[in-house]
């Protein structure tokens, strides 16, 4: 495949890639945000936060924080950088445990995010907890064409899809620094070799940014395939947040509206500051979002 491709896409690629994703769409119930592809009018773009922000909290008092803070749902962490969550749900709550505890949140689970431990250690989890997408990133390149590792690692996910499929979850694999999926070359080498139904990509705009590649372009390739969007930006510190760096959403926004993306819009960091000094920095991410969604996503 020819690695320097066309940064201009067609409305066909375009509308291609979104009905690419609506399959999938349409058999994983789970996710709440799967029928907005079909709405009429303004896109819809509802909020989410992941619970490593908190990382400091346990399990129930991040849920809490993040209810208060006026997002719909939630993204629960493993034990990346010592975040306790996921593995305390597992231990203490299980499945039932964790409904209960959105549901007196009013929250609702977006996603589990198993970049340590691995997707098949949390399915069952998942399932019983009712089911979302599951993150988790990809290995490098080992030197063969885009074409060639892409197949090869869609196809290293055939036990996690029956996994998906069992569970009625779906997976989202992560673009990183490094990694095999970095590049719009590689996010359209993803698109037109993924044969699954419940697989598909969770953008990060950050690590998009530090490889001087454009996040709405990516967005644009990824279409109806994407099912995770943080809203993460290549900064310092809480400036890695909508509202306080110096990246303007707004294109951002657009370009999720114009494939219908149908998942949460997830502000995100790493380098987790103290609950309070996090909570005020989110708070100010999420009416930034909110601001810049009323001005910019036409009615």
């Amino acid at each position: 495949m020819n690695r320097q491709i066309r940064h201009v896409l067609t409305r066909r690629q375009v509308l291609a890639g979104a009905a690419a994703g609506a399959a999938g769409l349409a058999v994983a119930g789970p996710l709440a945000g799967a029928k907005a592809a079909s709405r009429p009018g303004r896109w819809p773009m509802r909020l989410s936060t992941s619970s490593i922000g908190f990382t400091r909290l346990p399990i129930e008092q991040a849920v809490e924080r993040i209810a208060k803070l006026g997002f719909e749902a939630i993204d629960i962490w493993s034990a990346h950088a010592g975040c306790p969550h996921l593995d305390d749900v597992a231990k203490r709550l299980g499945g039932a445990g964790l409904k209960e505890l959105l549901a007196k949140h009013k929250l609702k689970l977006f996603a589990f995010s198993v970049y340590s431990g691995g997707y098949p250690r949390y399915a069952k989890l998942l399932g019983e907890s009712g089911g979302g997408v599951a993150v988790h990133g990809c290995g490098r390149g080992k030197g063969d064409s885009l074409t060639a590792q892409m197949k090869a690692m869609h196809e290293s996910l055939k036990g996690e899809v029956e996994l998906a499929e069992k569970y009625d979850s779906r997976i989202a694999i992560e673009n990183h620094g490094g990694s095999l999926l970095n590049s719009l070359d590689s996010f359209k080498a993803f698109v037109e070799t993924n044969p699954h139904k419940r697989v598909g990509i969770a953008l990060a705009p950050y690590h998009l940014q530090r490889a001087k590649a454009s996040v709405e372009e990516a967005i644009r390739v990824a279409g109806g395939q994407l099912l995770f969007f943080y809203a993460w930006q290549a900064a310092p510190g809480t400036q890695q947040l909508p509202g306080i760096g110096p990246t303007d959403f707004a294109p951002m926004l657009k370009a999720l509206a114009e494939v219908s993306y149908g998942g949460y819009v997830n502000p995100f960091l790493h380098g987790e500051p103290a609950p309070d000094e996090m909570a005020a920095a989110l708070e100010k991410s999420r009416k930034y979002l909110l601001a810049t969604h009323e001005k910019a996503v036409p009615a």
